[in-house]
């Protein structure tokens, strides 16, 4: 039996529409553009959150504090120490419950030497001179760098906040011998006499604050 003619063509042409057109293709994908990722200063590529530096404890004497640009040195003079000075107090006044008095460096030795910056101050007591609550808060931009002749003398005011303004359960108020000081820069501490009151507990403000040294 003959196949029909129109069967046959059919047939051909659905043949000869596959062999021109294959199978159906996917859509191209279109490339993932790159993403240049900028190095950091040591020129490798990092993906670290950056970390806040760790606070240094207010009374370092090495810790930065606002406005600390280097400043001029005298040349041939070196940085005062702990040992080419003396320490004392000096007069003051008050406000707002708050007594403010000077500590005053005068420099012992036979030869010039240059201070700069805060000092670190802390009320201590006992016989050991253990430290009484937090140091003092600097307050305010660290000043010029002065040049101290044998003799001369260089201050600093210290701001006594009263402890009754505080919490007593919070403060814990404690009698003190004196204050412990580090002259800037340096990591030996003098003791200046001054017996009162501080807080040996953590109040909401500071107990003591400093600025920085000038000329007497």
């Amino acid at each position: 039996m003959n196949v029909p003619f129109k069967r046959i063509l059919a047939a051909s042409g659905l043949v000869l529409l596959t062999a021109c057109t294959g199978q159906a293709q996917p859509a191209a994908v279109p490339p993932v553009p790159s993403i240049d990722i900028p190095p950091n200063v040591s020129g490798t590529v990092s993906s670290a959150v950056p970390q806040t530096p760790v606070e240094q404890p207010p009374n370092s004497p090495n810790k930065p504090g606002p406005g600390d640009a280097p400043q001029p040195v005298v040349s041939g003079s070196g940085e005062c120490k702990a040992a080419d000075l003396t320490v004392s107090v000096g007069g003051g006044d008050a406000a707002a419950g708050t007594v403010y008095r000077s500590v005053v460096f005068t420099n012992k030795s036979d030869k010039s030497c240059t201070m700069q910056g805060f000092p670190g101050v802390s009320y201590v007591t006992g016989d050991d001179g253990h430290q009484v609550g937090p140091a003092a808060v600097r307050v305010g931009v660290k000043g010029a760098a002065i040049t101290l002749a044998p003799g001369a003398k260089a201050q600093a005011p210290v701001g006594f906040v009263q402890v009754g303004n505080f919490d007593p359960a919070v403060c814990r108020p404690t009698s003190t011998r004196g204050l412990r000081i580090y002259p800037p820069h340096d990591t030996a501490s003098m003791f200046l006499p001054l017996p009162g009151n501080g807080c040996a507990g953590t109040p909401p403000g500071q107990q003591l604050s400093v600025k920085t040294v000038g000329r007497a």
